[in-house]
C-alpha cells in the first residue's frame, strides 16, 4: 500500500447543495475545522460566487483553517471570469488555496444545455484556467458529466486544461451514470493517454450515488490510477448525494489499496457533527456510521460476537470512534435470552428455561418488539426466582 490517496472533502460545497442541507456561515467555520481535525487534504469550503454568504464563509475558512499545516482550502467555480475572480478573493487568504473550475463535457450538455459545439469547449476551458492560474499555484480542472462523455474528446478538454496550468483533472460522473467497471475502464482509459503523452497531472474522481455506486465507482476510480477522491461526510449531496467520506476511507484502508492522512478514530464524531448542522439523521443501516452498523441481534450472531468479534465483524467499531451493541430481539437466542434474564435478575433450571424459551419464540412470531414487560409475563407461572 504506498499509493498515497488524498482525500478532497466536498461536504461544504456540494453536500451544501442538498436541498434543506444548508452550512450557515458559522457552521461552515466549524465544520472545517472538524475535517481538518479528521485529516482531510483539500476542503472545498463552497462555492464563491454563488451567493454573498457563501463567499464570506468561504473566505472564513480560508483565513482560520486554511494554515500552513493545515488544508487544501478550495472554491468551485465556473469557467466564468467573474465566477473566477470571486473564487480568487475568498481563497486568497489560506495558506494553499485551489480554484476548481468545472465544464461540461458531454455532448448532451454541450447542446441542450450551453447550445454550443466542443471547440467552444476547449476554448473555454483553455482561458479560465489559465485565468485562475494567475491567481493560484494549485488549478483543478473538472471534466463535469464525465460519466456520459466522449472518451478521446475527455482526453482532448484534459490535455487543453493541462497545458493552460492545471495540475489536476477531475473525471466527474456528475448524474452517477456509471457501474464500476464502467468507471473503472474511462478511468484508466484517460490516465493512460494522457500519460502517454508525457503529461502527469493528479487525476481526481468525483461520483454521485445515483445509481448506489458512488462508492463503489470512486474505489474503482484508484485502481484505475486516481491519486484524489471528492468524497462527502454520511455521502450527503445532489440528489442522492456523492460517494461516502467514511465509506470509501474504511474500504480503501481495509482492502489496502492506498493510504491517506484520515484519522479514523474521528469518523463517527465527524458525522454526528454534520448530522447535527443538516438536521437530517443518520440512517440505522448506513455503513460504518448507522446505529445497526456494529449491531447484533440474530442468536448466532450475537454468540459469535461475544466468542470472538471477528466473527461477525470485518471492522473494530472502537477503531472508528464506533461502538458495538448486543441487541436483544425476538431474533435472540437461548444466549442472549439468559443474557437477558440475567439484566432483569431472574434465573432458572434448564428445563424451566427452556419452557419460557419456546414461550419466547411463540410470541416472538407474533410481535416486532419484545419489551421487558413481556419478558417479565412470559416468566409468569414457571418456578423462577430472583
Amino acid at each position: 500500500m504506498n499509493n498515497k490517496i488524498s482525500i478532497f472533502d466536498t461536504t461544504l460545497r456540494d453536500g451544501d447543495q442538498s436541498p434543506g442541507f444548508q452550512f450557515f456561515p458559522s457552521e461552515k467555520l466549524v465544520m472545517a475545522r472538524q475535517l481538518a481535525k479528521l485529516g482531510v487534504d483539500v476542503i472545498e469550503a463552497g462555492f464563491a460566487g454563488s451567493s454573498k454568504g457563501d463567499y464570506e464563509a468561504i473566505k472564513k475558512v480560508a483565513e482560520e483553517v486554511g494554515t500552513k499545516d493545515g488544508p487544501v482550502i478550495c472554491s468551485l467555480c465556473r469557467t466564468v471570469e467573474k465566477d473566477i475572480e470571486f473564487a480568487a478573493k475568498a481563497v486568497e487568504r489560506a495558506y494553499k488555496p485551489r480554484i476548481h473550475t468545472f465544464i461540461a463535457t458531454s455532448d448532451i450538455h454541450i447542446e441542450r444545455k450551453f447550445k454550443k459545439d466542443r471547440n467552444w469547449v476547449l476554448e473555454t476551458a483553455q482561458k479560465s484556467v489559465a485565468l485562475a492560474k494567475k491567481y493560484v499555484d494549485e488549478v483543478e480542472f473538472c471534466c463535469e458529466d464525465f460519466g456520459r462523455t466522449d472518451l478521446d474528446f475527455a482526453v482532448v478538454v484534459a490535455e487543453t486544461a493541462i497545458g493552460a496550468g492545471a495540475g489536476i483533472i477531475n473525471l466527474a460522473d456528475t448524474v452517477g451514470y456509471l457501474y464500476p467497471d464502467e468507471s473503472e475502464f474511462r478511468v484508466k482509459y484517460v490516465i493512460e493517454r494522457i500519460n502517454k503523452k508525457g503529461l502527469y497531472p493528479v487525476f481526481s474522481v468525483h461520483n454521485h450515488n445515483d445509481l448506489g455506486m458512488a462508492t463503489a465507482n470512486t474505489i474503482m476510480g484508484i485502481k484505475a490510477g486516481a491519486s484524489q477522491v471528492h468524497v462527502t461526510v454520511n455521502g450527503i449531496g445532489e440528489r442522492a448525494g456523492n460517494a461516502s467520506l467514511e465509506e470509501v476511507v474504511v474500504a480503501m484502508n481495509l482492502k489496502q489499496l492506498g493510504k491517506c492522512n484520515i484519522y479514523e478514530k474521528y469518523i463517527k464524531e465527524t458525522s454526528n457533527l454534520c448530522s447535527e448542522f443538516t438536521g437530517v439523521g443518520i440512517s440505522k443501516n448506513k455503513a460504518i456510521v448507522g446505529e445497526n452498523a456494529f449491531s447484533h441481534e440474530a442468536g448466532i450472531h450475537a454468540d459469535g460476537i461475544q466468542k470472538d468479534p471477528s466473527t461477525y465483524e470485518i471492522l473494530s467499531p472502537e477503531k472508528l470512534g464506533c461502538e458495538r451493541r448486543i441487541i436483544f430481539g425476538v431474533r435472540s437466542g437461548r444466549n442472549g435470552l439468559k443474557w437477558k434474564y440475567g439484566t432483569l435478575g431472574f434465573s432458572f433450571d434448564e428445563g424451566t428455561f427452556e419452557k419460557i424459551f419456546e414461550s419466547f419464540k411463540e410470541f416472538g412470531d407474533t410481535h416486532k418488539i419484545v419489551r421487558d414487560t413481556d419478558l417479565i409475563r412470559i416468566a409468569s407461572g414457571y418456578k423462577q426466582f430472583s
